[in-house]
């Protein structure tokens, strides 16, 4: 009887409830929470307005589409974006927003709408920018595309534990579209789409920090470990490296100053 009792309660329902404030978090909230600094959010909303393609990657409940949401308030109001999501979180403000949203399956197995078929579609409703709320599988080729053909400035964002692991696994979903195309290919698609990875990560004492803005590598947080309250301690730093990115970003007037890339802040 105390076995079929504790069955029913493992096997009971569930419910996931994912909820987020009522006020969007804003990207002053960010520098005073530590999660970056303000010359990493001059270098952010840069490559936004410079019309940048960026991926965001990080962990589950890293503060990916909370990041997507502060970087989507620079994009100027005139631009027409279209969104593409699995469930609707994201809150532009802009005046000329096309959002779509995924659909499962019915109890027939029938009538779903994939992320893949929105991707394909949102092409036909002229974009000036695509934001996908995570790429998961096939529609990475098509986000790819796009990105590569005209609707520069996308962002999206991806699982993934480092900079590195997020690449690698464009990759793998690329895979997915069953394009037969080599590795070589494909690899040079991703480089040539994805102008920067924002790696963002919650942190074993719960705070949220973008620890990598890469093309390389430019910014990163140098982690010192926690102190004897479990609080994590670390630096961020430049690289001293100029990204490439900076001359095309200032053919659009966005002029990244020297000093980005020098400075740095114990948090």
């Amino acid at each position: 009887m105390e076995a079929k009792h504790a069955a029913e309660i493992v096997d009971g329902p569930c419910l996931s409830i994912r909820r987020f404030g009522r006020d969007r978090v804003t990207a002053r909230q960010l520098i005073e929470n530590r999660s970056m600094t303000e010359p990493m959010l001059e270098l952010l909303s840069a490559t936004v307005k410079g019309r940048l393609n960026v991926l965001i990657s990080g962990g589950t409940g890293a503060g990916k589409t909370t990041s997507l949401n502060v970087l989507s308030g620079y994009i100027p109001n005139s631009e027409r974006i279209v969104t593409i999501e699995d469930a609707a979180e994201l809150e532009l403000k802009q005046g000329h927003v096309v959002r779509l949203e995924t659909r499962p399956p019915n109890i027939e197995g029938k009538g779903a709408v994939l992320q893949r078929q929105l991707v394909m579609n949102s092409l036909r409703m002229r974009p000036d920018r695509i934001l996908l709320g995570e790429v998961r599988g096939a529609e990475t080729f098509d986000m790819l595309q796009a990105m590569n053909t005209g609707h520069e400035g996308s962002l999206t964002t991806v699982h993934a534990n480092s900079q590195r692991d997020a690449l690698a696994r464009l990759e793998s979903m690329f895979a997915m579209a069953n394009l037969s195309l080599p590795e070589r290919a494909m690899r040079q698609q991703i480089a040539s789409a994805i102008h920067a990875v924002v790696q963002v990560s919650r942190l074993s004492d719960g705070t949220r920090k973008v620890m990598a803005i890469s093309e390389i590598g430019h910014f990163f947080f140098d982690r010192r470990g926690p102190d004897e309250r479990g609080n994590v301690h670390g630096m961020f730093r430049a690289t001293g490296i100029r990204p490439k990115f900076a001359d095309r970003l200032a053919e659009v007037g966005c002029q990244l100053r020297t000093s980005l890339f020098e400075s740095k802040m114990e948090v």
